[in-house]
């Protein structure tokens, strides 16, 4: 370069990334600086082309940096000057390079600052779309909630319209307008039914005050009546040797009737009945109330809870260290206990009969079986003559037994204590009968319990009509029981002497002489009466029974002997007992081998109704007796007589008879006529 041009320079330019810069001053003075900012050129220029532009770059150094290794590796001195021409070419397409490379990266700059703003924007509005639909949904919920409103007058019961237009005035109901527009209908309805209420609770408070002031005269009269209560018992005190005197205990039945309210519900009923159909119907029939009030009253108490003090409780801490643990037998029988355990209170009731014997009723409840039992005992009125055959007449196993028809009281009538017998092992209840009473079907009922066995029922409540409706039967059938089983007592002491009793009603049903006699009467257990032989029918047919009572007889005369074993119903003597026979003379006979044999038996079991003498009938077991003794002379002495036997008949006939035999059967005249006296066929 000259000096001239090294003194005149060229004006300095300063390159910046930034905004324009102000010019500086040079030690020489001031200059004018020119600024151009790459950012201003960024925008002008072409992205494209300056690709292009470096790609051409990028050859041009290629072949530069090439051209330059291969004159080095010439090793010629005149190339110096090439390589330095080339080395200025490579560094212009440096700069050129650099520049660019601030180029490129400026343009990154703006793309990023750009995408920036665009996704600040696109924050803010994604922002505002946020909030609209919050607005949205809010709203949305705010319509829910009104479309979903129930108002409070849908609640409340409005008169119809029908009334509403009869009943309310015109200024309310409007009949113009609110026959158009549902709602000034409803308006006006609800105005109706508060002007209604308004009526109401005027006339509400003068009730209140109506009775505010009844209850004040009430509290003027209850002090009246508790002060009169002591009178009222100085009273019956000193009218207690008047109620004495005139068999009129007014006390001892209030006393009875303050003990009743601690029975149980099925006692209760049963002394409400009882003391009603007693008053009412029967009053030889007593009803009483037996037992602790006491223990009653304990049933019903909350248990107490009792504080001891640590002295206490260490000595009973050594106790229960000490006691042994109870077996297991110990512990089933504790349980068997609890569960029969019978309530504290009983009801009683003495049956009175006209010869005043009196059976003795005493009822309990089980409280946990919830059902009833009864014992029972017979006071006579003269001393009994003591029957060895009359053992089980009165015994009180079986001297209800069957009082309605298959009503033994072996068995619970409660389906469910079955269940609890067997947690407990209890197989029957039959074992515990003698302690705690017999559970009949008809206690049952005259309690108001009632166990129907096609519906099972959770609770079993007492029913005041149930025993009500039983009463009254129930009670004659025990005083009919009590007194046909006295008759048969008295009865049985005659025929265990051998004596047919036969009263004067019933002479008319028998001849003026019998030969025949009874000489033994004693009673046999179930077991003996069914080996029999001859009493084979009677058992197939189902009509002797372990509840029932048997008995044999043995009537003679001569060397003939007659075996009666007879069958006694619980029921007699509305069921007749069935005899069956049996004939020891010239061989065994039966009714099975012999036709006048069953003749004999059909005389008794059949046409037992000519038998039954006077009302009641008690004596329908005798006079068959009677009869069999008259159709054995019958029988014996129209036998015919034994040719091949030496002497004279050893029945003679002493009885008249039409025909001795009758048909291909050849059965006797069995049949008395009376007042003739004759025997015929029936």
């Amino acid at each position: 370069m000259s000096s001239e041009s090294s003194k005149k320079r060229k004006p300095k330019v300063i390159r910046t990334d930034g905004g324009p810069q102000e010019g500086k001053r040079g030690k020489d003075g001031e200059q004018d600086a020119q600024y151009y900012s790459e950012e201003c050129e960024v925008d002008l220029r072409d992205p494209i082309k300056d690709y292009e532009l470096y790609k051409e770059t990028c050859q041009e150094l290629q072949r530069l940096m090439a051209e330059i290794q291969e004159l080095k590796s010439r090793g010629v001195k005149d190339n110096a000057s090439e390589i330095d021409e080339r080395r200025v070419q490579s560094c212009v397409h440096f700069m050129t390079l650099k520049k660019l490379n601030r180029l490129a990266h400026i343009r990154l700059k703006k793309g990023r600052d750009q995408t920036h703003e665009a996704k600040q924007k696109v924050d803010a509005y994604h922002l505002q779309l946020q909030n609209l639909l919050y607005e949205v949904m809010h709203l949305q919920k705010e319509i829910t909630k009104c479309l979903e409103f129930k108002s409070k007058h849908e609640e409340i019961e409005l008169v119809s319209l029908e009334e509403f237009y009869s009943e309310a005035p015109t200024e309310i109901s409007r009949p113009d307008i609110t026959l158009t527009e549902p709602h000034q209908q409803t308006l006006a309805r609800l105005d109706w039914e508060l002007e209604q209420r308004k009526r109401l609770a005027e006339r509400y408070k003068e009730c209140q005050t109506i009775k505010e002031k009844i209850l004040k005269e009430i509290e003027v009269k209850k002090e009246y009546l508790s002060s009169l209560q002591p009178r009222l018992n100085s009273i019956m005190q000193a009218s207690l040797p008047v109620q004495e005197y005139l068999f009129m205990p007014f006390d001892q039945a209030h006393k009875q009737y303050e003990t009743a309210r601690h029975l149980p519900p099925p006692l209760y009923v049963l002394f409400v009945q009882a003391s009603a159909y007693g008053q009412a119907c029967d009053k030889k029939l007593a009803v009483a109330i037996e037992g602790s009030v006491e223990e009653a009253k304990a049933l019903y108490k909350p248990p107490e809870d009792s504080q001891d003090d640590e002295s206490d409780s260490d000595v009973e801490e050594e106790q229960t260290t000490k006691r042994r643990r109870p077996t297991l037998g110990v512990q089933l029988d504790d349980k068997r206990k609890e569960m029969l355990k019978r309530h504290p209170l009983s009801v009683t009731i003495d049956l009175k009969c006209k010869d005043e014997n009196v059976l003795h009723l005493t009822f309990y409840y089980l409280m946990n079986l919830n059902i009833m039992t009864v014992k029972t005992r017979v006071t006579t009125a003269a001393e009994l003559t003591t029957a060895i055959s009359a053992g089980d007449l009165l015994s009180p196993d079986s001297l209800l037994s069957c009082l309605y028809p298959g009503d033994h009281g072996k068995k619970t009538p409660n389906p469910a204590n079955q269940f609890q017998f067997d947690k407990v092992g209890i197989l029957t209840l039959s074992d515990y009968v003698t302690e705690l009473g017999h559970p009949y079907v008809w206690v049952q009922k005259l309690g108001g319990l009632h166990f129907p066995k096609d519906q099972p029922q959770h609770t079993v409540t007492a029913d005041n009509s149930l025993s009500a409706s039983h009463m009254e039967m129930t009670m004659k059938l025990l005083r009919t029981r009590l007194q046909s089983r006295l008759a048969l007592n008295k009865q049985f002491a005659s025929l265990e002497h051998g004596v047919v009793p036969v009263s004067s009603e019933c002479q008319h049903l028998f001849p003026t002489k019998v030969v025949s006699r009874l000489v033994k009467w004693a009673a046999i257990p179930f077991e003996d009466y069914t080996e029999l032989p001859y009493t084979k029918d009677v058992v197939e047919a189902g009509l002797a029974e372990d509840t029932h009572l048997y008995y044999m007889a043995l009537i003679e005369r001569g060397t003939a002997k007659l075996q009666a074993a007879v069958v006694l119903n619980p029921g007699y003597s509305a069921l007749p007992p069935i005899f069956s026979l049996c004939l020891n003379w010239k061989g065994e006979r039966t009714g099975s081998n012999d036709d006048n044999i069953r003749a004999m038996e059909s005389e008794v079991n059949v046409c037992y109704k000519e038998l039954w003498g006077p009302k009641p009938g008690y004596q329908l077991l005798t006079n068959q007796l009677q009869r069999l003794c008259m159709v054995l002379d019958v029988y014996l002495e129209t036998e015919p007589h034994d040719t091949t036997v030496e002497g004279p008949k050893e029945f003679p006939q002493e009885k008249m008879c039409l025909r001795l035999v009758r048909g291909p059967m050849r059965l006797k005249p069995f049949k008395f006529n009376y007042p003739q006296g004759f025997f015929s066929h029936r």
